[in-house]
């Protein structure tokens, strides 16, 4: 649910939101609606909005921030565009992803006379030069600058770790505690770092749109943190406290590299090494505010900006009471495929592979949707743990996400939601769930569970796994696992009706 909304504006705006598939974005929007804005969302899927419970009420518009010819007609109208985009996790070329498409966006913004860009950026350590930056802080920094070079006013807004259920650095920092109950660390656990509660970030996001807070012609950066200022160390054994853990041991290594303790980070956390890597570079730099101007205009809670506890309290109750409504993971992984499913067999060249199980059970439909519909997460997959836990390992070592992602609901699902190394593509509620697959795979695969009753109240269940291969590796990868396929597949069909032979 939305935070303590900020006063109704002088004029509602018509705002953009990239990202709304994402982490922050999805929480911004229900956050201007509630401020009595009207919102746009620029989405590549206008599918994955479909399940979210303020669909109804925002404008969806298609279109990628990486095809400028998809941005023209995006902002029409718009009075106050949100930039809470990047690419951060798809390689060495991010960097220039990152520059183009931010500055295709300010020049479309430009053009169609938007008023102002707000963008979310990193907070930048003070007194380093540019070129000693990590990538990821020199990326966010040129991102601004990108934004800027249409002459659109550009309130930046720079925040280090941000603390809420789900977020990527929250998520780093729970599993690596949570697991590691001792732990030799890399230097970077001395680092001093002010993060900030994701309900302080929203609340600062959705007052730039308000036409009676910021000036109108604000072009500027601003930092933005909490009240504390932490190393990474201190962030640990707090959190222990916090969940009730034993006290952590905590030996830092100086030898220890950041490609050497994001592979260990990769190891531990949810987090894939390819976005990893980058965060935990930027954790050899100091974070810290240099100032805090943004308080002129977007005055401090009476109660004041969340501390560190409460806001470690605060993500532990939503994640225990199932109420994270976007994690990090929400966003589309950098290079996802997005071909529609083929349902015909020459639009794969005469090579799609099948996979079929069908059961006919006594159990009643809602009983075994109940049981799809859970599927993945801490549930499993219902059949030989063992091999899907090895099969999630080897994703990890070729830098896929492997099984730790999780789900965000345990109970619910909805398109766009990431299932461990799946994403939901199509929910029928009671009838279909299709699931594409995120693994690193020589070719494209799905999962497609189908519930249909029978006359007699019984089930029909449809089972099927697709495969398209990409060559002569698709080839000869289908024919490799397929005697794994018959074991995993067959014991998952029988788990899910409950059709024990």
């Amino acid at each position: 649910m939305p935070s303590t909304p900020p006063p109704a504006p002088a004029a509602p705006q018509r705002c953009l939101v990239t990202g709304a598939t994402g982490y922050l974005g999805g929480r911004l929007v229900p956050e201007l609606l509630e401020a009595g804005h009207r919102v746009h969302c620029l989405v590549r899927d206008p599918a994955r909005l479909r399940d979210h419970p303020w669909r109804a009420e925002v404008t969806v518009v298609t279109g990628d921030v990486t095809r400028p010819d998809t941005l023209a007609g995006a902002f029409e109208g718009i009075d106050v565009a949100y930039y809470l985009v990047h690419s951060l996790g798809t390689g060495p070329g991010f960097e220039q992803t990152d520059r183009e498409a931010a500055r295709a966006f300010g020049e479309a913004a430009a053009k169609a006379g938007c008023r102002r860009i707000v963008y979310l950026g990193g907070l930048v350590p003070r007194g380093v030069p540019e070129a000693e930056l990590s990538p990821h802080l020199r990326s966010r920094a040129e991102t601004g600058r990108a934004l800027r070079a249409g002459g659109v006013p550009v309130v930046e807004l720079r925040a280090a770790v941000v603390l809420g259920s789900g977020s990527v650095s929250f998520e780093m920092l729970r599993h690596l505690t949570e697991r590691l109950p001792m732990m030799v660390t890399p230097s970077w656990v001395d680092t001093r770092i002010q993060p900030i509660a994701v309900r302080d970030v929203l609340r600062y996001l959705a007052a730039c749109a308000d036409p009676g807070a910021l000036p109108p012609d604000t072009d500027r950066v601003f930092d933005i943190g909490g009240p504390e200022v932490l190393t990474y160390r201190e962030m640990m054994r707090r959190y222990a406290r916090i969940a009730g853990l034993p006290r952590r041991v905590i030996v830092p290594v100086p030898v220890l590299t950041p490609r050497l303790s994001s592979h260990w980070v990769g190891l531990v956390t949810p987090v894939p090494n390819a976005l990893a890597r980058p965060l935990v570079e930027s954790l050899r730099h100091e974070v810290v505010c240099g100032e805090h101007d943004i308080a002129r205009w977007v005055p401090d809670p009476p109660e004041g900006l969340l501390g560190f506890d409460r806001a470690v309290r605060l993500a532990l109750k939503r994640i225990q009471d199932a109420e994270v409504t976007t994690r990090w993971s929400s966003a589309s992984l950098p290079g996802a495929p997005s071909d529609p499913l083929p349902t015909d067999p020459a639009w794969a060249g005469g090579s799609l592979y099948e996979d079929l199980r069908e059961r006919t059970v006594t159990t009643p439909p809602e009983t075994v949707w109940r049981t799809i519909e859970g599927i993945g997460g801490s549930n499993g997959w219902y059949s030989l743990p063992l091999a899907w836990s090895v099969r999630g390992r080897l994703d990890r070592l070729v830098g896929g996400v492997g099984l730790r992602r999780g789900r965000r609901d345990q109970q619910r699902l909805r398109v766009g939601d990431a299932l461990d190394f799946w994403r939901v593509e199509e929910i029928e509620p009671g009838r279909l769930l299709r699931l594409r697959a995120e693994m690193r795979l020589p070719g494209l695969a799905w999962l497609e569970l189908t519930v249909t009753p029978t006359p007699t109240g019984g089930t029909h269940y449809h089972q099927r796994a697709l495969f398209h291969p990409h060559g002569l590796a698709g080839h000869a990868y289908w024919w490799s696992v397929a005697p794994f396929h018959s074991l995993v597949f067959n014991a998952m069909a029988d788990n899910i009706t409950g059709n024990h032979p």
